[in-house]
C-alpha cells in the first residue's frame, strides 16, 4: 500500500511495517508532497493495530537529503513564509499536530507511532533528513554515511523537531558545535557521538532483523516500553518545539538569511549585514 508517490509502506505478515521514502531522482529531498507522505505514513501505520515494528528507510542512493532545493531558490528571491501558502513549511508555528506543526511532525510523528520505529540510514542524511531519522527510535547507520545538521548553511536554525530531539541523544556542547557549524560527520562517528545506535553494512537488512525480533515480543510490553521511554524524555518538549518555529519565523526572508541562500547558490562567500 502507498501513501501517496513520494512514501510507500508495506505491511508484512509478521507486523513489520516498511515505509520507505520514495524520490530517489532527488535523493529523497524533502518538497511539498514528501511532507504531506511521511506524516501520513507515520499515521498510518500508528493507527493500524497490525503493526509491531516499524522500518523507515530510503529509495536509492540516499536516506534524505533535507530540504528540496527548489525552496531555496525562492528563499533566494525573497519568498519567506506566507500565512497563505498550501506549504506545510511555510505554516511554522500554528500548532497543526498537538504540540508541533507539520514540518515537525514529520520527525515527532515516530514518537507516536506506539511500536519501536528503526531509521535504517544510508547515502546522506542532512538536515530535515538528519532530523527525521533522529526521530525514529533506533538508527542503524553505514559507516560512510554522511550526516550534517545543515541549516546553518541557509542562515537558519533545525526547526523540524531537531533542537528537542538532538539533547536526548548528545552532550550539549556536541550539538552546540554541530549546530552552529553544520559539519558533515560521519556513520562512524554518529555513533561515537550518540546519533547511531549501530554501524553496519546493511542497514536495511539488520534493521529489517531486529524488528521481526521486535515484532515476536509481547506487543503489550512495547507499548508500555514506548510509552515510558518517550515520557521519560518529554520534559518541556512543547516548549522547545514552539521555540524553533519562534526563531526560523524570524529567520526566513530576513537580509541576512536571504544572504546565506544566495551566497551558497551563487557559490561565493556571503557578505551579510550587522545583527540588529
Amino acid at each position: 500500500m502507498t501513501t501517496n508517490d513520494r512514501v510507500k509502506v508495506s505491511i508484512g505478515a509478521d507486523g513489520v511495517a516498511e515505509v520507505r521514502l520514495n524520490r530517489p531522482d532527488k535523493m529523497n529531498a524533502l518538497d511539498a508532497a514528501m511532507f504531506t507522505g511521511i506524516v501520513a505514513a507515520g499515521e498510518q501505520v500508528r493507527d493500524d493495530p497490525r503493526v509491531r515494528a516499524v522500518v523507515l528507510c530510503g529509495e536509492g542512493r540516499a536516506f534524505c537529503a533535507g530540504l528540496d532545493m527548489g525552496r531555496f531558490g525562492n528563499m533566494a528571491e525573497g519568498k519567506g513564509a506566507s500565512a497563505g501558502s498550501d506549504d506545510p513549511i511555510d505554516r511554522l508555528t500554528k500548532r497543526t499536530h498537538g504540540i508541533a506543526n507539520v514540518a515537525q511532525q514529520v520527525a515527532m510523528v515516530w514518537r507516536e507511532v506506539p511500536v519501536p520505529v528503526i531509521a535504517a540510514v544510508h547515502g546522506v542524511s542532512f538536515g530535515g533528513g538528519f532530523q527525521l531519522a533522529l526521530g525514529a527510535d533506533l538508527r542503524f547507520v553505514t559507516p560512510d554515511l554522511k550526516m550534517s545538521v545543515m541549516e546553518i548553511k541557509w542562515g537558519l536554525v533545525p526547526d523540524m523537531a531537531g533542537v528537542a530531539l538532538m539533547r536526548e541523544l548528545a552532550r550539549n556542547d556536541v550539538v552546540r558545535e554541530l549546530t552552529y557549524s553544520g559539519r558533515i560527520f560521519s556513520g562512524q562517528e554518529a555513533l561515537a557521538l550518540g546519533f547511531a545506535t549501530r554501524v553496519c553494512a546493511d542497514p536495511h537488512a539488520e534493521a529489517m532483523a531486529f524488528a521481526r525480533e521486535v515484532a515476536g515480543r509481547n506487543p503489550d510490553a512495547i507499548r508500555a516500553d514506548k510509552r515510558l521511554l518517550n515520557a521519560a524524555m518529554a520534559e518541556d518538549t512543547a516548549a522547545l518545539l514552539m521555540a524553533e518555529s519562534v526563531e526560523q519565523t524570524k529567520l526566513i526572508g530576513s537580509p541576512n538569511q536571504v544572504e546565506a541562500v544566495k551566497a551558497n547558490l551563487e557559490k561565493r562567500a556571503p557578505v551579510f549585514r550587522d545583527p540588529l
